[in-house]
């Protein structure tokens, strides 16, 4: 028992770290001016009562006993509010601003309800919360999957939507905005109808499936085809197609960034999700291609006048030689060696460009600009709303190259080298050419991408091209399912779409990004849509459990021989 709360204290006090965190680095502040319901609830309460949640949740989630692990949810809960009464004290007797700038009255009157350390309710209040809160999160823990699973997508679709009322205001008619939405966020009623819908929703869909999608994992059950897969299949190509004409300007050039990373996404799944080969410098790919773009088309470099679509297959072509010559003299390299070799290749690139050497050609660190755009009948393409469609083919084919690799001899190959390089060797498969195969094919679409990507901005700089893009994209497929290509899209989605929506917070983009990796990795690190191999992989003790507890059973209650 002693360890148990102990636990449950040092699982508190690593809450109230990230929450002391969160108040010192001037978060709880900046988003206590976002309100999300009404004009109480603010995004800095949202984001502290998460940061409970997520503790307490954890904590229950690993005791047994269902009366225990509430207890122990409530002692995290309750020790996180007493750290942030701690931090309260601390600010109102010490001057704290010359260390933490954001450690200012105003964060006492948030962190006390707006009541101030003298009134005593105003300090018990964060303890009570956040035992309230632990209590709440044990039971969650403790909850039937689905009716955890229906609270928890709730909850989030009812924040998303308050965050992104500026958008859907935008595209939605007034009339329903006016039903649902303050001038900052959700009305109370529409937050209540907007979790109720969506945690029925959620709960249909878990319980009883998508109407004429089986839930049989057989092939060929997955097979058949059926009106209501012909109405998906119809619902979804309405949407594409028609996105730019009610997305307007904004949404669309979301979309086509987020186009441009499934592209890349794609082409680095073909070589670390298929092939398990760790490549950190794909961003290298990208940057050939929209180099090769750029010298070959614009008039500020003036060696070449080649259009947007003569320039393309050069673009893919450069891409695919690079990825050959990469690819060579790392063959016999594997996991952390591979991974820092080829980041070298990726700053190699990138110093390149940056080069005063090469500046009358890739144009130093001001880049090339005057990009020639795509042309199509005389119609210039420069505006995000008609590039969409460009993007959109490009995904499209990409995913058609890539789902058509992954079940073809050559993609099985790749899956064997993925799991036992040697076996795959020993069992005939030829080690340097289907490597080779996998780095080229994959950078023919990061080439295509970088070729795109020049051609919407109408320009290119060395800074596009550092190694943060090569961590999104491999965190794209790791979020969304390693070697899963509908993984490659939620990824993309959460992962770029959400950031790009999100731009009021970009001061803390990346502190945000990382805690959604950390959780992920906490909760599903096989992903959000994870191939059944893989998942089964990395729940093989949950599935195993219950066969050795049936085992055990058989073999104690059978007779055996000698009785």
């Amino acid at each position: 028992m002693t360890s148990g709360l102990r636990s449950a204290f040092n699982f508190g006090l690593l809450g109230g770290v990230v929450a002391w965190h969160a108040c010192l680095v001037g978060m709880v502040e900046s988003f206590s001016e976002r309100r999300l319901i009404g004009e109480t609830v603010e995004l800095s309460y949202v984001w502290l009562v998460g940061i409970v949640l997520l503790i307490g949740y954890l904590k229950a989630r690993n005791v047994q006993a269902p009366g225990i692990a509430v207890f122990h949810s409530i002692v995290s809960g309750a020790t996180i509010g007493a750290a942030l009464t701690l931090l309260a004290l601390l600010t109102s007797v010490f001057n704290l601003r010359d260390i933490f700038p954001f450690a200012s009255p105003r964060l006492v009157e948030l962190l006390t309800l707006e009541r101030g350390i003298a009134d005593a309710l105003g300090l018990l209040f964060p303890i009570l919360g956040g035992a309230v809160l632990g209590a709440a999160a044990g039971g969650l823990a403790l909850a039937p999957p689905i009716w955890r699973r229906t609270i928890t997508v709730a909850l989030l679709v009812t924040v998303l939507i308050g965050l992104l009322r500026d958008i859907f205001a935008a595209i939605v008619p007034r009339d329903v905005v006016s039903l649902i939405f303050t001038s900052r966020g959700l009305l109370p009623m529409g937050a209540l109808v907007v979790f109720v819908v969506s945690g029925a929703l959620t709960w249909l869909i878990g319980t009883f499936g998508l109407p004429g999608i089986s839930t049989d994992a057989s092939s060929a059950s997955r097979s058949v085809a059926t009106p209501w897969k012909y109405a998906y299949l119809g619902f979804g190509v309405l949407f594409l197609l028609t996105f730019p004409l009610w997305g307007k300007l904004f949404l669309s050039n979301v979309a086509n960034f987020i186009g441009l990373y499934i592209i890349m996404a794609l082409g680095l799944s073909l070589v670390i999700g298929f092939a398990g080969m760790l490549d950190l410098g794909f961003v290298a790919f990208f940057a050939i291609g929209a180099y090769t773009m750029a010298i070959l088309t614009s008039p500020k470099i003036g060696t070449f006048t080649l259009t947007f679509w003569q320039a393309l297959p050069f673009s893919m072509l450069f891409a695919f030689l690079s990825g050959v010559v990469l690819g060579l003299p790392v063959l016999r390299m594997r996991g952390d060696y591979l991974a820092i070799a080829t980041l070298g290749f990726g700053e190699i690139i990138r110093i390149l460009a940056l080069s005063n050497f090469l500046k009358p050609y890739m144009g130093g660190a001001q880049g090339i600009t005057s990009v020639a755009r795509p042309e199509i009948a005389g119609f210039v393409i420069s505006k995000p709303e008609p590039f969409y469609y460009i993007v959109l083919i490009g995904c499209v084919v990409a995913w058609f190259v890539a789902a058509r690799l992954k079940h073809s001899r050559l993609g099985r190959a790749w899956m064997a080298i993925r799991e036992d390089e040697d076996v795959a060797q020993a069992m005939g498969i030829n080690r340097v050419e289907t490597k080779l195969l996998a780095f080229a094919i994959g950078a023919i679409l990061g080439g295509m991408s970088g070729a795109f990507f020049a051609g919407l901005v109408g320009s290119v700089v060395p800074k596009s091209f550092e190694l943060l893009v090569s961590i999104n994209v491999l965190a794209v497929i790791i979020v969304g399912g390693m070697g899963s290509l509908p993984g490659v899209l939620v990824g993309a989605l959460v992962l770029v779409g959400l950031p790009e929506l999100l731009r009021e917070f970009a001061e803390y983009r990346m502190l945000v990004y990382g805690a959604v990796l950390v959780v992920m990795m906490l909760f599903r690190p096989e992903g959000l849509w994870p191939e059944a191999v893989r998942k089964r992989e990395l729940h093989k003790d949950e599935t195993s459990a219950p066969q050795r507890v049936t085992t055990s059973v058989t073999a104690s209650t059978t007779p055996s021989v000698k009785d």
